[in-house]
Order: structure tokens, then C-alpha cells, then sequence
């Protein structure tokens, strides 16, 4: 995917989150890694409203190049894909909302992980989220945190493509945008059938290690 076509994907991806309800107003952001930088979304933002020419541009090293302000969680960003890389090389696109089921799902959550492995599909094609400690929005603190997770995960052989910030939204990333919305969605969904079924119990070890085994699940 060339620059162009990034840009172009990021507004298409914006547009359809934002259709369907997954942001709203300007909260949220999605950012790209280019071979001589990065592309995201510009501070205050719509996502449903973005222009390809007025994406911010930023070079390695996180300076603006060119087009609006970038969003602020640029830093959180470039953590996750600085950690993330080292388990996969590909990833090239971060995406951060504030879903409604995962937020209401993060208020009242217990213990490290947001979700327990209800259904097969989340094992699959989301994995395990960690929840990172409360921080105000922005925080370098809780981008460190989030580099800190993603390597401890990948050390246990449990690489992960989500975090959830409380009281804030998920952060998902692949490699694309197309790839990270669709983790996105299959988050947020299962968000939701938490909450309609707050005592689900989790699959069974032994499913697990099928999901494992059949289709290289990362649990």
C-alpha cells in the first residue's frame, strides 16, 4: 500500500466506523506506518468527515511533515508499533475508538484481561486485551505501559493485537486498516455479548487447544 493509498483507506475506514456507530463526534484516531514515517488522523478530527490531503504527516521520529495536527495519541502509536514490530513485522495500522460496549465493559471490569475466551471467534481474531491502568488521555506513561504489555505477551507466546484503555476505548492494530477494523468489530461485539451475558463462562482448555492447534489462535 503506497501513501496515496493509505490515505485514501484511512478515510474510507474512518467513514465506516463512524457510519456504523463505532465513534462519534471527534473522539477516536487511526494512524499508518509508512516506510519513511507515519500518517493519523488530526487532532479533533470526525473520522466519518476526513479529508486524504489533511491526514498528518510525521516523519520517523514522530515531526510533522505536512497536513493538520496530528492527533496527540501519536505517541501511544508509535509505541505500539515499536513493540509490536519485533513479533510482527507487518503491522502497519493502529486504530483507537471508543466503543460503547467496550468502554461500559471496561467500567466495572476485574482483573488484567477486559475479556474472558467466550466465544471461538474472539480467540481467533482478536486474543487476548490487557487492560492498561486508568491514565488521563494522551499519557506517555500509559503508551510505556502499552509497549510493556505487548512484549510481555509476545514472550509468552501470546503475541496480542489489542489493548483497552479504561473508561477511554481500545487500541487494535494489524497490517491494515482493513484487517484493524475488522479486529475492532470482533471486539466490540463480543463486548456487547458480555454485557447481554454477564456470566458466560469462558470455552474450556481443551477448545482452546484446538483453536490453538486448527487455526493458530493466539491464546
Amino acid at each position: 500500500m503506497n501513501e496515496n493509498q493509505a490515505r485514501e483507506e484511512i478515510c474510507r475506514v474512518g467513514r465506516s466506523l463512524f457510519e456504523r456507530g463505532y465513534v462519534h463526534a471527534t473522539a477516536g484516531n487511526i494512524s499508518v506506518r509508512l516506510d519513511d514515517g507515519f500518517l493519523i488522523t488530526p487532532t479533533d478530527a470526525c473520522l466519518g468527515f476526513l479529508d486524504p490531503m489533511r491526514l498528518a504527516k510525521l516523519d520517523l521520529h514522530g515531526q510533522h511533515v505536512s497536513g493538520d495536527k496530528g492527533s496527540k495519541t501519536i505517541a501511544m502509536h508509535r509505541q505500539i508499533y515499536a513493540a509490536a514490530c519485533e513479533s510482527d513485522a507487518d503491522t502497519r495500522c493502529v486504530i483507537h475508538t471508543h466503543s460503547t460496549h467496550c468502554v461500559a465493559l471496561s467500567l466495572n471490569a476485574q482483573g488484567p484481561e477486559l475479556l474472558a475466551p467466550i466465544t471461538p471467534y474472539f480467540v481467533m481474531k482478536v486474543g487476548h486485551v490487557p487492560l492498561v491502568p486508568y491514565h488521563r488521555p494522551g499519557s506517555p506513561e500509559a503508551a510505556q505501559e502499552v509497549a510493556t504489555l505487548i512484549r510481555h505477551y509476545a514472550a509468552q507466546a501470546a503475541p496480542i493485537r489489542a489493548v483497552m484503555l479504561p473508561r477511554l476505548g481500545p487500541n487494535v492494530w494489524h497490517d491494515s486498516p482493513a484487517a484493524a477494523m475488522a479486529t475492532l468489530e470482533e471486539l466490540e461485539e463480543t463486548a456487547r455479548l458480555m454485557l447481554l451475558q454477564a456470566h458466560t463462562p469462558p470455552l474450556p482448555a481443551t477448545d482452546l487447544d484446538e483453536l490453538r492447534q486448527v487455526f493458530g489462535a493466539r491464546w
